[in-house]
């Protein structure tokens, strides 16, 4: 059986601040998280995501239902509850505005190369992906 999904790639700048890095890393620690935003990201499609830190760079890879529609979901998510409360908390540590939703903080990443990829996709689309489970 195959599962079929939507992968986006994005990416974001931290403040260049050490102690604030840390802080913002044991926000985003196992056990941490606020349910309410997991749960809003569940609620507008997002079936996983993962966060990876390299210097101030941090790199997210958000995987989705086939049917999701980016800009749709993410205008969705920032009415969500207390997503405009996380957004200004994690601000703070991110070269960004502190008024500045999820959307405009992370940018799309264009994936330039995939083994054996057989079509080419937009990020904004994101890219339809199939795993056999």
């Amino acid at each position: 059986m195959k599962t079929v999904f939507k992968r986006y790639c994005k990416c974001l700048e931290l403040q260049d601040d050490r102690a604030l890095i840390e802080e913002y890393k044991r926000l985003h620690a196992m056990g941490a998280g606020w349910p309410q935003i997991t749960a809003g990201m569940r609620q507008v499609g997002i079936v996983d995501m993962e966060i990876y830190i390299s210097g101030t760079t941090l790199f997210m890879i958000m995987d989705t239902k086939a049917s999701f529609d980016h800009e749709k979901a993410m205008a969705k998510l920032a009415t969500l509850p207390r997503q405009a409360e996380w957004e200004a908390l994690v601000s703070r540590y991110q070269k960004t505005r502190s008024d500045a939703s999820a959307r405009e903080k992370w940018r799309l990443v264009e994936r330039i190369y995939k083994m054996d990829q057989k079509r080419q996709y937009d990020p904004e689309g994101g890219y339809i992906e199939e795993i056999s489970v």
